[in-house]
C-alpha cells in the first residue's frame, strides 16, 4: 500500500524465517506484474540485479532474499510475471485447449494464475517433502493497473482454498512529516479501503515507519482498517535487516500465523530457540562490530546499489564472519579512465584516491565495453600493489586482459565483446552463444567446476572439495588458446569445467589473494554461510588469511554463528573457555 519499495521482500522473507524456526517447511513465490517473460533482459537500473537460480532462471532479486533468508533452492517457476501467464494462456488458445471459447481475463487469466500458484506450492523443497506454507509476494502497489488480474485471482483463490488456508498481509507506509513529527495513518487507511473494495480484507497490516509505531496510531489503524490491534505490526527502520525476523517474532507474528493457518501439527518445537538464537547472534554481532574493513567495488552500475545486491550481501556476510564492519565504496569504472582525467579531473582524482585507500578490491560482472578500461586499470593496481582482489565473471576477464597486456606484452589483448578485430583475443564468445536473441541465451544456472590442483587457496576455502557447483551467467569466456602462455607466467587456472575447456577459477602465484571466478558465487551466499571466494577476500583484506590457513581453513570460535562451525571445530581448551565466556 501507498508506495512500492518499502520492504515487502524482506518482510515476506522474515515471516518465512520465523515460521521455519518452528520447523515449518516454507517455500515462496514472487509475482511481478510487468509483461517481460523474465528479468534476464532488464537493465540493472530498471529493477536492480538479475538473480540467477540453479535451473538457469533469471528472476527478480527478491528471490535472492528468499533463498538467503529461508536457505531454500527455488526454480524459475517461483517467479511469476504477467508475460509468463499471458504466454501460457495464448499458447493454450493456439492449441485449441479452450474449445473455441472467448478467452478473457476472467476466468482464463485468473484461473491460470491460481493454477500456477497451486502447482509451484506443491513442488518438493526438501527431498520429497512438500512445503507446509507458501509465501506469495505480489509486487507493485494496490491500484496499479497491471496488478489487477492478480488481485482478482487471489480474491477468487480465497474461496478455492478456503479461508483457513490463506492469510493476507498488507505492507503499508506510515509517513512522518518533519514539520509535525506525527505518524500519519490516512494513506494506509485509503490503501486498505481500496484493497477491501477489490474483495480482499487483510488479516495482518505491517506498518513501515521510520520510528516505532505509536499506540495511538496502531489503534487508529485497527479501528479504520477492520483488524485487531494485535494484528497491526510495526517494522520500523532498524540497524540491519537481520533484526526484522526478531522484530516480527517479538510482536507475536509467528504465534498468530500458526494459529490462523492451523499449523500446530507442523511444528518441531525443539528447533525454535536454536534457530532464532542464531539470528539474534548474527544481528547483535552486526551492531557490535567496531573494526572496519574498506572494500572498493569497481563497477558499471554503481548509481543504484540494488544493481549489485547479491555482491553486497556476500561481502556483508563475509565481513560479519571475520568480525569487521564493511565499509563499501562503489566507484564507477569510467571515473578511473584517462578520458575522465581530461573531462573531469576532480572526479578522476577522487576515484583514484578511494581506490588506493582500499584494503581489498572487487570487480563484479557486467556487459558491454563501457568502463572496462577502468576495470582493467583497477586490476593492474591490485596485482602490482599486492592488494587482495576478487574478479567475478567480467572481473576475471578484465584481470586476464590486463595480465596479457602487461606481462605477456600482448599490447592489443582484449575481449571480442569489446574489440572484435583484436589480434590477441584472450576472451572470446562461446561457440553455442546465439547472437540473434538476447533473452535466455547465455550459459546459465548451476554448473560443475573441477579443481585441477591441490595447491589452490580457493580449493582450501571450499574445504578441499574435488569440485564445486556454482551458478553462471555469461556469454564470453577465457580463450583456451592463450591459457598455456598465461600459466607459464604465473596466472594459474586451478578450476575448469567438466570437459576441461572452460576456465572457471584463476589464481595468481606470488600474490596474497588475487582470485578470479567465471561463475557468480554471490548467488549462493547465506547470512550464516558466507561464500568462500568472498570470505577469502575479506580474510586477506583484514590480514587474517594466514591465521585462517594455519587453523586448516576452519572457522575460528568467533565465527560461531556460521553453519560451518557446527560440530567438530578442533578448538583448544583455551579457545573453548574463551568461546564460553563470549557466549555467556
Amino acid at each position: 500500500g501507498v508506495i512500492s519499495g518499502v520492504g515487502k521482500g524482506i518482510i515476506a522473507s522474515s515471516i518465512g524465517t520465523i515460521l521455519k524456526s518452528h520447523g515449518i517447511r516454507v517455500t515462496s513465490i514472487k509475482i511481478d506484474p510487468y509483461i517481460n517473460i523474465d528479468a534476464g533482459t532488464f537493465s540493472p537500473y530498471e529493477h536492480g540485479e538479475v538473480f540467477v537460480l540453479d535451473d538457469g532462471g533469471e528472476v527478480d532479486l527478491d528471490l535472492g532474499n528468499y533463498e538467503r533468508f529461508l536457505d531454500v533452492t527455488l526454480t524459475r517457476d517461483n517467479n511469476i510475471t504477467t508475460g509468463k501467464i499471458y504466454q501460457q494462456v495464448i499458447n493454450r488458445e493456439r492449441n485449441g485447449d479452450y474449445l473455441g471459447k472467448t478467452v478473457q481475463v476472467v476466468p482464463h487469466i485468473t484461473n491460470a494464475i491460481q493454477d500456477w500458484v497451486t502447482r509451484v506450492a506443491e513442488i518438493p523443497i526438501e527431498g520429497d517433502k512438500v512445503a507446509d506454507v507458501c509465501i506469495i509476494e505480489l509486487g507493485g502497489t494496490i491500484g496499479d493497473i497491471e496488478g489487477m488480474p492478480f488481485v482478482e485471482a487471489f480474491r477468487q483463490f480465497q474461496f478455492r482454498v478456503k479461508r483457513e488456508n490463506i492469510c493476507c498481509v498488507h505492507v503499508s507506509l506510515i509517513p512522518q512529516p518533519r514539520t509535525t513529527g506525527e505518524q500519519k495513518t490516512k494513506p494506509t487507511q485509503s490503501s486498505v479501503r481500496e484493497l477491501r473494495g477489490l474483495g480482499i480484507s487483510p488479516d495482518i497490516i505491517v506498518c513501515r515507519s521510520v520510528t516505532p509505531l505509536a499506540e495511538s496510531a496502531k489503534d487508529k489503524i485497527s479501528l479504520f482498517c477492520h483488524v485487531d490491534p494485535e494484528q497491526v505490526y510495526c517494522v520500523h527502520d532498524v540497524t540491519s535487516i537481520y533484526r526484522v525476523p526478531l522484530l516480527l517474532q517479538a510482536q507475536g507474528a509467528d504465534t498468530f500465523l500458526i494459529h490462523r493457518l492451523n499449523l500446530e501439527a507442523c511444528q518441531v518445537k525443539s528447533n525454535t530457540i536454536n534457530h532464532m538464537y542464531r539470528w539474534k547472534e548474527l544481528a547483535d554481532r552486526y551492531d557490535r562490530l567496531l573494526k572496519e574493513v574498506c572494500i572498493v567495488l569497481v563497477g558499471k552500475y554503481t548509481e543504484l546499489s540494488d544493481s549489485y545486491a547479491s555482491v553486497i550481501k556476500a561481502l556483508q556476510h563475509a565481513s560479519l564472519a571475520v568480525n569487521h564492519r564493511l565499509d563499501l565504496k562503489c566507484i564507477e569504472a569510467c571515473d578511473l579512465e584517462l578520458d575522465t582525467r581530461h573531462q573531469n579531473p576532480q572526479k578522476y582524482h577522487e576515484a583514484w584516491r578511494e581506490l588506493t585507500g582500499a584494503n581489498g578490491l572487487i570487480v563484479p560482472g557486467g556487459f558491454g565495453v563501457r568502463g572496462t578500461e577502468g576495470m582493467i586499470l583497477a586490476c593492474k593496481w591490485a596485482r602490482t600493489k599486492n592488494i587482495p582482489f576478487l574478479g567475478v565473471c567480467l572481473g576475471l576477464q578484465c584481470a586476464v586482459i590486463e595480465f596479457s597486456r602487461d606481462v605477456l606484452k600482448y599490447e592489443d589483448a582484449n575481449s571480442t565483446e569489446f574489440q572484435p578485430t583484436t589480434t590477441h583475443p584472450v576472451v572470446i564468445d562461446m561457440p553455442e552463444h546465439n547472437t540473434g536473441q538476447m533473452g535466455g541465451t547465455m550459459r546459465l544456472g548451476k554448473r560443475k567446476t573441477i579443481f585441477k590442483t591441490d595447491k589452490s587457496i580457493l580449493r582450501k576455502l571450499y574445504h578441499n572439495q574435488e569440485f564445486v557447483e556454482e551458478r553462471h551467467r555469461h556469454r564470453y569466456e577465457v580463450n583456451p588458446v592463450h591459457v598455456e602462455a598465461l600459466e607459464e607466467k604465473g596466472m594459474k587456472f586451478v578450476g575448469r569445467s567438466e570437459d576441461g575447456e572452460r576456465m572457471e577459477i584463476m589464481e595468481l602465484g606470488g600474490h596474497q589473494y588475487f582470485v578470479g571466478v567465471q561463475y557468480h558465487p554471490e548467488y549462493m551466499t547465506r547470512p550464516m554461510k558466507p561464500s568462500p571466494p568472498y570470505l577469502g577476500l575479506l580474510l586477506a583484506s583484514c590480514k587474517k588469511l594466514q591465521a585462517y590457513a594455519s587453523r586448516g581453513y576452519r572457522p575460528t570460535p568467533r565465527m560461531s554463528f556460521c553453519d560451518e562451525s557446527d560440530g567438530d571445530t578442533d578448538l583448544s581448551p583455551e579457545e573453548d573457555t574463551l568461546k564460553d565466556k563470549e557466549d555467556h
